[in-house]
């Protein structure tokens, strides 16, 4: 929920998996996909890499420890004997096949049932931006169970992490930027405002120009259909999350006849422009907050509860004054709004937003909040940052045509501000995030009918932040008639199976191991 972000930031599953070690560290255009409407051109112009996509089998090697560019994990260290990386050499245009190639950084762990070994299970846990070479490692234990029968497979698209990454401000520069109000109230604070983030673009024109036509989705779609040929496997099997879930519908609409069996949780829904996105995640967003204080006032720590109304006195306080840290760092209006959003990805973390809010507004502190602000834009505790917010911006401005300015924000603050009085204003002006972008986007909407697809199990969490439920069912009627199987979960955070939910985890097993297709309608709470 940061004026860089104008999509949900999955990688926070990820990311999520260090947060009790960081607080305790811390004392807390080109080539892209149709409009809608547009199917026989996309697929009959993707005759390079279509149903008869090939690739030489991937060398694997030992892997290093993650880079900085694909962020942090729990120790820094190199993810173990289990795992082994590859390179996935790919066009960088593919209008140009057989032109400059760039790298994918793959990453695997084996089945270990060979005997009834069903294939490669490929994750894509979202951002865009988040490193799936980073995060499937911390994240595995969740996938257990699946990995009996698949080789557990997540690569980094291109553009981010250690795949051609986008490169914009270095650290020290982007730490400077996210001081400068992002939500302005006068015109000098808009005029600081639109030149930040104008400086912003024209670092990554300077610094990534070549790579910034070509990480639309469209083309990390065809790379993926490049990895499961690379693989050996002639079908590709898929789970992916949030920001997964677009990639795979653009994967499904593009590859019907190559689709395996395939999950999308926490649903993008297709249909919405940025303006009907951010709106939407904004509900979304005040949504978990509600739910948060109605649960946290039941508990037994109620007396150490916030208020919305007190959240949203301190959010005042902070536009003039931000709060000293630990760090040496001060904490800003824009990071604890986004420091809250963090915490609402998962119920697991609410008890680290009550913490980060009390320190707040009892002792003037702004230590746990600044760490959930980090958690969620890809800064480390030595102070430099993952490639998630540049390799987000890009994909997304590669991606959406729609450039919309101040005037256009401010005529929609009020509509933004209704929504949540805590996020509205950071979603409405973030809408600017591709405003000067130096690649035209492609699409309007997201075309992701795949008619003639195997079944795609797509669920939706009554109660997610970031991809508001709706977004499932819009999905499913646009992958098509007898193509989705709708399931709903009623339960808290971003996204479905990794919440543990029993029911939710025996429905994707069943269907991802037995090839049990889910009946339409089935819930699990």
């Amino acid at each position: 929920m940061s004026s860089s972000r104008p999509r949900a930031t999955t990688a926070l599953l990820g990311a999520g998996i260090a947060l009790v070690t960081a607080l305790a560290a811390s004392g807390c255009g080109s080539s892209g996909p149709p409009a809608a409407g547009d199917a026989k051109s996309s697929r009959s112009g993707d005759k390079d890499g279509g149903a008869t996509a090939s690739a030489a089998p991937l060398r694997w090697t030992p892997c290093p420890p993650p880079s900085a560019a694909q962020g942090i994990s729990l120790d820094g260290k190199a993810p173990g004997k289990d795992w082994e990386c590859a390179k996935l050499p790919v066009p960088l245009d593919y209008a140009k096949p057989g032109g400059e190639t760039i790298e994918l950084a793959v990453i695997r762990a084996k089945a270990r049932d060979k005997g009834k070994r069903l294939g490669s299970l490929v994750f894509n846990f979202g951002g865009p931006g988040g490193s799936g070479v980073a995060t499937l490692p911390g994240l595995a234990t969740s996938y257990d169970k699946l990995r009996d029968r698949y080789d557990l497979v997540s690569f980094d698209p291109r553009g981010v992490g250690d795949s051609a990454a986008v490169r914009c401000l270095g650290d020290k520069e982007t730490d400077a930027a996210n001081q400068i109000d992002g939500t302005p109230d006068d015109a000098e604070e808009e005029r600081a405002a639109l030149a930040s983030n104008k400086a912003y673009v024209d670092a990554c024109a300077k610094n990534s120009a070549k790579v910034l036509p070509y990480v639309d989705t469209i083309s990390a779609a065809r790379d993926m259909d490049r990895l499961r040929a690379a693989l050996g496997d002639a079908k590709l099997n898929y789970f992916g999350i949030s920001y997964g879930t677009e990639l795979g519908g653009v994967y499904a609409h593009l590859f019907p006849k190559n689709v395996g069996r395939a999950v999308l949780d926490a649903v993008v829904d297709p249909t919405q422009d940025p303006v009907e996105g951010n709106l939407g995640q904004t509900k979304g967003f005040q949504l978990a907050l509600s739910d948060y204080l109605k649960d946290c006032a039941a508990s037994a720590q109620a007396a150490a509860c916030p208020t919305q109304d007190g959240i949203v006195s301190l959010l005042k306080k902070l536009d003039g004054q931000p709060l000293p840290t630990r760090q040496g760092r001060k904490l800003t209006q824009d990071e604890a709004v986004s420091g809250i959003a963090s915490a609402l990805y998962s119920k697991d973390t609410w008890k680290y937003l009550t913490q980060g809010l009390q320190e707040a507004m009892t002792k003037g502190t702004g230590n746990t909040l600044l760490v959930l602000y980090d958690l969620l834009s890809g800064r480390g505790p030595d102070g430099r940052y993952s490639n998630l917010q540049p390799a987000n911006r890009a994909i997304s401005c590669a991606d959406a045509q729609q450039r919309y300015t101040a005037a256009d924000v401010k005529g929609r603050l009020a509509e933004f501000r209704a929504a949540s009085p805590v996020f509205g204003e950071a979603a409405a002006w973030s809408l600017l995030s591709c405003t000067g972008w130096p690649v035209e986007g492609k699409w309007k909407t997201i075309d992701v009918s795949a008619e003639g697809s195997a079944p795609i199990v797509v669920i939706g969490n009554t109660g997610d932040p970031a991809t508001p439920y709706a977004g499932a069912h819009r999905m499913a009627e646009g992958l098509g008639k007898g193509v989705a199987a709708e399931v709903t979960y009623k339960g808290e955070g971003h996204g479905a199976y990794n919440s543990g939910n029993a029911c939710m985890v025996r429905t994707v097993n069943d269907y991802l191991l037995e090839g049990k297709v889910p009946a339409g309608g089935t819930t699990c709470s």
